[in-house]
């Protein structure tokens, strides 16, 4: 990255892009190298902004092709309080980059934005018929769940899959496609978890999670217009649910108002002696990521005067955090 930088100070050239874009498992080993797909800002930060522009009624464009130091920067989403300060703010941008103003929000990032009347559908049905395709199954049965809920998945002793490289490239496509089907994150955060050493069990996981997705691809993320400011957390631990690790794996959900605007699982890189200690950490993680959000919120002018609820499911916690001893 830095030799090619340099090369275009030196040319005085734009030959090489960064974008903000997350379809990087498009990218065929050796093939497209002189893209630079990498994302530089948290899909999190996009969601705040779309569920105020759509409670507010903020005027949302899109713009693109703008050149700032030497680089590219695509699909430009602007927001402002009504479409007279949006058109100013695109006019000055346009004295000074070469751009282009692609009107009102509609697609972006491969997401297809739908206006209702209640706030903005968000959508990646055209880039989950791609997956979908990608992996051979567009004539397959439709699956009810995305998962086996009776069953943990772990290091099974079945033969490796006989293609790595596909297995790889349609998980990290449908990592992507959780951008606004938060009801996969839990399966593709289990199938991500083998991705080193892929099995024909994993292959098999992985096939179930497209075929719910073929049955479901009309699914999208829907952020209304909301009065409430509040934010609020959900969060909860499955306590050494790992078979092989016996560690645990955490979740939550955070609303603004009535929005979902973030989502997460993951598996901490230590184990936990018991489900106390577990959801104690996981809390901890909560309120650092709240602190972040909040930060973000104030310099949206978006200020929330209350304080953040955090929701967890855990007696064991509530005994905690109720005896001084243990702080």
């Amino acid at each position: 990255m830095q030799e090619e930088y340099t090369a275009l100070i030196r040319n005085d050239t734009l030959e090489y892009k960064a974008r903000l874009v997350g379809d990087g498992s498009s990218q065929p080993v050796g093939v497209d190298w002189r893209e630079t797909f990498g994302s530089v800002v948290k899909l999190a930060t996009i969601q705040v902004v779309l569920s105020l522009a759509s409670s507010r009624s903020w005027s949302t464009h899109q713009l693109d092709d703008i050149a700032f130091l030497l680089l590219y920067v695509d699909d430009i989403v602007l927001t402002a309080s009504s479409d007279s300060l949006c058109q100013h703010i695109i006019s000055l941008l346009s004295s000074e980059f070469a751009m282009k103003d692609l009107g009102l929000l509609h697609y972006f990032l491969g997401i297809k934005v739908t206006r209702t009347t209640d706030g903005l559908f968000l959508s990646l049905g055209k880039y989950a018929t791609d997956i979908i395709e990608r992996a051979g199954m567009s004539s397959c049965k439709p699956s009810h769940t995305p998962v086996d809920t009776a069953h943990k998945l772990d290091i099974c002793s079945s033969s490796p899959v006989s293609d790595p490289t596909l297995y790889r490239c349609l998980v990290g496509a449908l990592q992507y496609l959780t951008f606004t089907r938060q009801d996969i994150f839990y399966a593709v955060q289990q199938i991500c978890l083998h991705m080193h050493d892929p099995r024909k069990y994993h292959f098999h996981v992985l096939k179930r999670i497209i075929r719910y997705v073929q049955g479901t691809i009309q699914l999208g993320l829907h952020l209304i217009a909301t009065v409430s400011s509040s934010l609020v957390w959900i969060t909860d631990v499955d306590w050494a649910g790992c078979p092989d690790t016996r560690r645990s794996t955490s979740g939550y959900c955070v609303y603004l108002g009535d929005n979902l605007i973030s989502w997460s699982a993951k598996r901490p890189s230590t184990v936990s002696r018991f489900s106390t200690e577990a959801e104690y950490r996981d809390v901890a993680n909560v309120v650092a990521e709240t602190c972040w959000l909040r930060n973000l919120l104030l310099e949206l002018h978006s200020h929330i005067p209350k304080a953040t609820l955090v929701y967890c499911d855990n007696v064991n916690a509530i005994y905690l955090s109720g005896n001084p001893i243990q702080h």
